[in-house]
Formats: structure tokens, sequence, C-alpha cells
């Protein structure tokens, strides 16, 4: 994994913009896709979801970060593509940006899975300032799927908001 994958790339496309993080996670596919449909597994590492697992179902999201009011992080949206245990897509609706996708694609990759994340749909703006955002995130589930303490959002946002600024 390089540098640039692990902090995510950012394709400008006119007012829109598509980020994509590649992780290579040390855990068995099946233990990665857990952690990103599991309802309790992704509460450890994300926050509250709700998820009716399958294509045309939904999904209902309260991050437990950043620290904003519960109406500005609630995330909803409809299931595209559900196939487990290597690829989730979803709609992204959110009050406080505008509508997008995000999809999980999952491999497997030597001793581990390669997650590759994309996130299409967003404004330039609001896509350079998730960047960082989903950094921790993504930290956050790997701390999760390795047992180990996971880092505070907010900390990790703000040390990790500085390694973007081509993109700031």
């Amino acid at each position: 994994m390089t540098t640039q994958d692990r902090y995510g790339d950012l394709i400008i496309d006119g007012d829109r913009a598509t980020m994509t993080f590649r992780r290579h996670l040390p855990h068995p596919i099946d233990a990665v896709w857990a952690a990103l449909t599991d309802p309790i597994e992704r509460k450890a590492w994300f926050g509250e979801t709700v998820i009716d697992g399958r294509t045309g179902g939904t999904i209902e999201m309260l991050p437990d970060e950043p620290p904003a009011a519960p109406d500005a992080k609630r995330l909803t949206g409809r299931i595209l593509v559900w196939d487990p245990p290597h690829v989730f897509e979803h709609e992204w609706h959110q009050r406080i940006v505008e509508d997008s996708v995000v999809r999980y694609e999952l491999s497997v990759d030597g001793d581990g899975t390669l997650l590759t994340f994309t996130h299409t749909g967003l404004s330039v703006t609001n896509a350079r300032g998730f960047l960082p955002g989903t950094h921790a995130f993504f930290d956050r589930l790997d701390a999760h799927l390795a047992g180990a303490e996971l880092p505070n959002w907010s900390d990790r946002y703000a040390e990790v908001a500085s390694s973007y600024p081509s993109w700031s």
C-alpha cells in the first residue's frame, strides 16, 4: 500500500468529485465484510447503523463523529449493490451535503483484504472536507479489526487533515 492509497485520491470532474481510498487490511475478507455490514460491528467503529442487507434494501447510519447535531449527521439511502462479501454500494443522503453514492469493494489481497472505497457525487468542497474524515474512520475500522484501541475520530481528523495540502 502506498502513502497515496492510505491518504486517498480525489478526482475532480467539473463541480463534482470522487474520493477513492485503497486500504490493505490484514484480516480475512469475511471479517472485513462483517465490520462494514453487521450493525453491531459497524457501531463499534462508525456509529449506529440499521441495514436491510439486500439489493434494494435500505441503510440508515448515525455516525458517532464528528461532533454535530444528530439530524446533520444522519445518513440514509437505498442499497444499490449487495454482493457478499465483495461489493456493498449504497446511496448517501445527508442533510448537510448533496446526494451521493458510496461503494465498498473487497478482494483477497495476499494474507488479508484489499478494501477499495469510492464516494462519488460530492461537491469539490465537501469531498475535500470528507477526505480526512474518511481517513479517520478507516483508521478506526483498522483498529477495530485488530482488536486495538480505536483512535479518537476528532483527534485523528486533526492529525491527518494537514496531510492533504494539495487538496485544501
